[in-house]
């Protein structure tokens, strides 16, 4: 059962994962040693499964955003899903119900390394369609789930 002090506690390290657990007791109202209790049990039960900054890929050179929908042979959905999600490129791999498979979020230097990423992408076996969308504009990308 999910306490409410466990989500209070990642409330607070959604907003700033580099607070201190003194920090965030202070601000939950309670021991540095129960929040890494709490933190630990969360890691643990695999609710928290890491902690990575929050970057600007623009800054970084990686300006073009595409989403992928990819078609499968059948019987190979997941074998395949777990190969194109060994990719660097690839944000995300969404298994999905509908018209296709599977969505593939990817983070691209420009058009020619999503041209070189589409063209492997269609050489893997059991991979029988692709339909690609640039993202023009994102209104909003969050990382962290709202607990």
């Amino acid at each position: 059962m999910i306490e409410e002090l466990d989500r209070k506690i990642v409330r607070i390290l959604n907003a700033n994962a580099r607070k201190s657990f003194r920090e965030v007791a202070k601000e939950v109202g309670t021991s540095a040693t129960v929040v890494i209790r709490t933190v630990k049990k969360l890691e643990a039960a695999g609710a928290i499964r890491g902690y990575v900054p929050v970057v600007d890929p623009e800054y970084f050179g990686i300006p073009l955003a595409a989403i992928v929908a990819v078609r499968f042979s059948k019987g190979k959905l997941l074998e395949t899903q777990k190969k194109i999600a060994q990719d660097p490129h690839v944000a995300a791999v969404y298994d999905v119900t509908g018209d296709w498979d599977s969505f593939i979020v990817g983070r691209f230097t420009g058009r020619e390394d999503l041209n070189g990423f589409i063209k492997g992408l269609l050489d893997i076996p059991h991979v029988d369609r692709t339909v690609t969308h640039i993202v023009l504009n994102v209104v909003k990308e969050e990382p962290r789930v709202a607990v």
